[in-house]
């Protein structure tokens, strides 16, 4: 990869006029990677089984966006297929995802479904198309064993995962990890990567059980909030963080295959580690009315990690790729957005999305002047 280029022109290069396939562009991620792609001029077809939330930030920018829509289950082989089969995708971003904890564990057989099933689907088309094609896998930071080390978690590290959330993410690591070494590892046309992030926040978001949408839709409506677990540390982030990085890894791999089979973490800075309540009160300083509670006494239905970190040397060594924003910056767009987004009519739909756009713009010009070169 050249790494002198600058950041926007490689994206453009890149994605301009190719066709990508994004499993689960209707959701969180998914949205945010739409617009950015839609935005540098690529065919992009989504695949997606529903609109996940109410509001959405997909629905709110969706007629902004250049890309077809396919309503399916990542979990049906035969339609899936069909799909890769007549689009014949460049690359594909595979997010469809069931991604809350929770609900994974009230729901365990859905969960495996979707984020196991669903990643062997998708490798399934991939080993049967007849076109090469680019493959960034996203799992979650939670795919590891989890035993709160704190210098952070290496791509080699144990995988693992007490809850079914995480567990169906290490188990579809363990199919990707099988898929690679039978059918792909000598291949020149297929060539994929596993991506692992997690706890990203953004506008636009407004998922149950994650703080920043319950934090929203509490305060917005004057309402306290209630934190189960204030003192949990998190590697927060801003959505188009990690969005950048699968962006680059996409562009490594298809300038060359020595990082085929590979797993990167995408995760901030090691300083950018912050508590629970350290994120509401600097969120808090954004809103007129922001209480909130510590219910942490109370008892949990289920376990909570105290502690994750994401160790993210080897993409910066091997991708030159490095989250940008300081813990002030995330919080300022991540409020601004929801602001704006409180701000506008429901006939003003086109503001929100020229609002999202508008910050892939200003993130772009930030990760270019303080990007590893």
């Amino acid at each position: 990869m050249n790494f002198e280029i600058p950041f926007d022109n490689s994206l453009k290069e890149t994605f301009k006029g190719s066709k990508v396939l994004i499993t689960g562009n209707t959701g969180f991620k998914g949205s945010w990677l739409s617009a950015w792609l839609s935005k540098l001029g690529a065919n992009c077809k989504g695949f997606s089984d529903l609109i996940p939330t109410n509001p959405s930030h997909y629905e709110l920018i969706k007629d902004s966006l250049e890309i077809d829509q396919v309503w399916g289950d990542i979990a049906d082989f035969n339609h899936l297929q069909k799909v890769v089969e007549t689009f014949k995708p460049d690359f594909i971003f595979h997010l469809a995802a069931q991604p809350l904890v929770r609900k994974s564990y009230q729901d365990p057989l859905s969960t495996f479904r979707i984020n196991t099933i669903g990643m062997l689907n998708v490798l399934e088309s991939i080993r049967l198309s007849k076109n090469p094609i680019i493959g960034v896998l996203i799992t979650s930071d939670k795919s590891y064993k989890n035993i709160e080390q704190i210098w952070g978690y290496k791509e080699n590290d144990v995988l693992g995962g007490n809850d079914p959330y995480s567990g169906s993410k290490g188990s579809a690591e363990l199919i990707i990890n099988s898929y690679f070494k039978s059918f792909f590892k000598n291949s020149d046309e297929k060539r994929i990567s596993v991506a692992r992030a997690g706890n990203v926040i953004g506008g636009g978001d407004w998922s149950p059980d994650r703080i920043i949408p319950d934090a929203i839709k509490s305060w917005s409506n004057k309402k306290q909030l209630i934190i189960r677990s204030p003192n949990a540390t998190r590697p927060w982030q801003h959505v188009l963080e990690p969005l950048s990085g699968y962006l680059r890894l996409a562009i490594e791999l298809k300038n060359s295959k020595d990082n085929s089979g590979e797993a990167f973490n995408f995760g901030p800075q090691p300083d950018q580690n912050f508590t629970v309540s350290e994120l509401l009160n600097s969120l808090s300083n954004m809103w007129d009315y922001s209480e909130w509670l510590d219910d942490s006494k109370s008892q949990n239905t289920f376990s909570e990690a105290g502690l994750l970190k994401l160790n993210c040397e080897k993409a910066a060594k091997i991708l030159k790729w490095r989250a940008v924003l300081d813990f002030n910056e995330i919080i300022s767009m991540t409020s601004s957005w929801y602001k704006n987004y409180f701000d506008v009519s429901n006939v003003q739909k086109k503001e929100i999305a020229n609002f999202t756009f508008g910050q892939i713009d200003k993130y772009t010009k930030i990760y270019e002047d303080r990007r590893i070169k």
